[in-house]
């Protein structure tokens, strides 16, 4: 793992439009039973636009910049050896169907662990209009040679 990643930010990612029926889908996969989840009416007599996406919703987003990340020639990152060593949200709003969402990842930190590295990585999360929406923050373990 190249240490040198440490403080990088790369490009935005595309826009990706949240769906209600990807809500919905995502909602049902993690066994949600709030109905601002599933009905739009019932999001909108709790004061949202339209349905809620469920917290954890936002990886849908951070996966687009992970996939930066662990694409990057000079990352050293052998997805073969990565374990999910953590995950953690910083929202400001919830996202709703109908949020266009933008991504940047930066690295926050590198470190070497034995054999083994963690890499922590921000997507700091906003929407159409360049607001801050949620900041996902993963930490990946990149296991070393046994």
């Amino acid at each position: 793992m190249n240490p040198e990643l440490q403080g990088r930010e790369f490009p935005p990612t595309e826009p990706y439009l949240v769906g209600r029926e990807k809500v919905r889908e995502f909602a049902r996969a993690v066994f949600s039973t709030s109905p601002i989840n599933f009905d739009p009416a019932a999001a909108i007599a709790a004061g949202y636009a339209d349905v809620v996406a469920p917290p954890t919703f936002a990886v849908v987003v951070q996966e687009l910049t992970l996939s930066q990340l662990l694409a990057a020639p000079d990352a050293g990152i052998d997805f073969a050896r990565v374990v999910h060593g953590d995950q953690r949200f910083s929202y400001t709003r919830p996202i709703v169907a109908g949020d266009e969402l933008t991504a940047t990842l930066t690295v926050a930190s590198v470190k070497t662990l034995g054999a083994h590295s963690m890499v922590t990585a921000e997507s700091a999360i906003t929407d159409a209009s360049g607001a801050h929406v949620v900041t996902a923050t993963s930490t990946l373990v990149v296991r070393g040679d046994e």
